[in-house]
């Protein structure tokens, strides 16, 4: 399995109920996406200081690389990286292989 990684800062000025909307539109791919095969998201609540700003993570599981292939190609994801973008201040995408 191919676990995908995502973590968000978002624009400090952006109003909490934009942030709300932002994170249901991500939630809504794994619906509109078959090849999502697991999905789970969080805000941060490490008490370690260590996030470097990052408020949001989620976390997206694909059976196989080609799978997360089809997703970062998919219309559906390509039209959120578009509304997504000028909501944030920084991404963060890390991948890898679950044995």
């Amino acid at each position: 399995m191919i676990r995908h990684l995502v973590l968000f800062r978002f624009r400090a000025e952006l109003p909490a109920a934009q942030v709300e909307e932002a994170i249901a539109a991500f939630r809504a791919l794994q619906w509109a996406i078959d090849a999502v095969k697991a999905f789970e998201d969080g805000t941060n609540v490490s008490p370690e200081g260590l996030t470097q700003g990052y408020t949001h993570a989620f976390l997206l599981g694909f059976d196989t690389a080609d799978a997360r292939d089809a997703y970062l190609e998919h219309p559906a994801h390509k039209a959120f990286v578009a509304y997504i973008q000028p909501l944030l201040q920084e991404a963060l995408v890390f991948d890898w292989k679950r044995a």
